[in-house]
């Protein structure tokens, strides 16, 4: 049974009944409505900034987890790295010096990627920051393995032409011992026999009788047959390949033509003493990717030990040059 209200009538001083009307119902319908929805959002947002749904938990621990696992990426991939560099450093030091070849400069092995953009679209992930991060270092890591890839290519193909190479390499003494009087200039700074100044002697005067035999020390093609009346006067230059030249000077004739091959060991010419010279001998240089280095580190097929410190005894000596 609804409730009767009465309300109490100032004038008339009695009580009267009060009519409800159909609006009055609905307004206090609606008002009734509008302050449960009120207190519902109300209650739905206190719980969703300090309560997680199941839903969110989940997506939480999946977020955890992948996290975790982009942790663990990452120390996988340092372990790589650490093996890497190891191979690197084999690579440099052992396996090209082996064979004669460069190492690779780090700016080729560290090289970056171009581009500003390359990683725009992984920005707009959560998270964005751990996932470039790694995608970064993963690049880092394919470009290191490429070059490194191609790197041993390159060793295998040089270990296929070893034999190759080390016939080309000089190796023995332009000059027979028998010939041989003495080794008169070393790889030093010398006097100039005849402007009398100190100066750097860039190759080993062989004092030999004129006509002695001068040999080629390693397989090559002749370069240069030049015949001057200053300077190396009457030289011969062989290309060995794998960067060595050597030079053979103050000859008194040859016994080769340009474009010619030799093997280690034939006869290129003739000791003389033609161009700026002041006795019969034979300068010989070893030339590695255009600088001239001691040709004394490759006397190492036909000499004993205790000739070859003979030879480095006599050719370190401070003396006066031929040339």
């Amino acid at each position: 049974m609804s409730k009767v209200k009465f309300q109490f009538d100032k004038r008339t001083l009695t009580y009267r009944k009060v009519e409800i009307g159909a609006k009055q119902v609905l307004a206090r319908v609606f008002g009734y409505l509008a302050a449960a929805s009120v207190f519902a959002v109300i209650v739905v947002v206190v719980f969703s900034t300090f309560f997680d749904s199941p839903k969110e938990k989940q997506l939480k621990r999946e977020i955890s987890q992948l996290e975790l696992q982009y942790k663990l990426l990452g120390n996988r991939m340092n372990r790589v790295d650490q093996v890497l560099a190891e191979l690197q450093a084999k690579d440099d030091d052992i396996y090209r010096v082996i064979f004669e070849a460069e190492p690779i400069p780090s700016t080729v092995r560290n090289a970056g990627f171009g581009g500003v953009n390359r990683y725009r679209e992984l920005e707009r992930l959560e998270n964005s920051e751990i996932v470039i991060g790694t995608t970064k270092r993963l690049d880092e890591l394919t470009k290191k393995l490429v070059v490194q890839s191609r790197s041993f290519d390159e060793v295998i193909a040089l270990a296929k032409n070893k034999e190759e190479m080390l016939a080309g390499i000089p190796a023995i003494q332009p000059i027979a011992n028998e010939k041989l009087t003495r080794v008169a200039s070393g790889f030093n700074y010398r006097i100039h026999p005849i402007y009398k100044v100190r100066h750097f002697h860039t190759g080993i005067d062989f004092a030999a009788p004129r006509g002695t035999e001068i040999y080629a020390t390693g397989d090559g093609n002749v370069e240069s047959v030049t015949m001057k009346l200053h300077g190396y006067g009457y030289h011969v230059v062989v290309d060995h390949g794998y960067g060595y030249k050597t030079l053979y000077a103050h000859m008194s004739k040859f016994k080769v033509k340009e474009g010619q091959q030799v093997k280690r060991g034939d006869v290129i010419g003739f000791v003389g003493s033609t161009g700026t010279s002041t006795a019969p001998h034979l300068h010989y240089e070893v030339i590695k990717n255009g600088e001239k280095i001691n040709p004394m580190n490759f006397f190492f097929n036909d000499l004993t030990p205790e000739e070859y410190e003979k030879v480095i005894e006599l050719s370190s000596r401070s003396n006066q040059s031929f040339d």
